[in-house]
């Protein structure tokens, strides 16, 4: 599965999408390695691995690996080699099991990809980042390569299934690392001060406009209605 995806979906992708690529080659070809991007689009967790140079993990539903049948299993097995690690995102313990997922990944010396603001943007502003990433980056050591995604939410807007024809650009930014800080993470204050510089660098990279405030996720929308 692996190879198929290598070798015949990813350059299918870049025949159909065309991509502008900038940066790919800043990614460290090997040790533990947090992708940061900003979140538009489903389509970001597909994109981001089909032209990274290494593997990169991305959690997922963990319902997306349990269906039935010939096409449970193709599904699972297709997801697995892109990468995605199922997680229960249904209890109140999602969020632990998210960073102990993305711990072990880099503890294993490998590359994971997080969104730090926790949910698409709706608005097209890119939102105030959790301290997740700055937790994982700080206690594994692993350097943080900032990414800014352009024109996916016109690939797949909000509510619709199926994406559609649009240009995309992927920027790679230069390897962030926070040695300085080695031994601070249980700091609230330093965690918010790595989480605040590699959201400035994904700002620098997509081009939105920062807002100081969290996303609030839709179903939090809709309870506060």
């Amino acid at each position: 599965m692996q190879l198929l995806i290598r070798y015949v979906l990813a350059p299918l992708v870049r025949l159909i999408w065309r991509p502008r690529v900038h940066g790919a080659g800043r990614i460290p070809a090997a040790g533990p390695v947090i992708i940061a991007a900003n979140h538009r689009a489903a389509v970001d967790t597909a994109f981001i691995p089909l032209v990274a140079p290494r593997k990169v993990a991305f959690l997922g539903k963990s319902e997306y690996f349990t269906g039935r049948g010939l096409r449970g299993r193709l599904m699972a097995a297709f997801l697995g080699a892109l990468g995605y690690i199922p997680v229960d995102r249904g209890n109140a313990r999602a969020g632990l099991a998210a960073l102990d997922a993305g711990r072990r990944v880099l503890e294993a010396g490998g590359a994971f990809g997080i969104y730090p603001e926790g949910t698409r943007s709706l608005d097209g502003r890119l939102h105030r980042g959790h301290t997740g990433v700055a937790s994982l980056a700080l206690s594994t050591g692993a350097v943080v390569v900032p990414v800014g995604l352009r024109g996916t939410d016109r690939v797949q807007p909000v509510g619709r299934l199926l994406p559609r024809l649009a240009r995309v650009e992927i920027r790679f930014g230069a390897p962030l690392e926070f040695s300085r800080y080695e031994g601070l993470e249980g700091s609230p204050a330093i965690r918010r001060a790595v989480t605040d510089e590699i959201m400035d660098a994904i700002a620098d990279l997509s081009g939105q406009v920062y807002v100081d405030s969290y996303h609030r996720r839709p179903d939090e929308l809709r309870d506060a209605a």
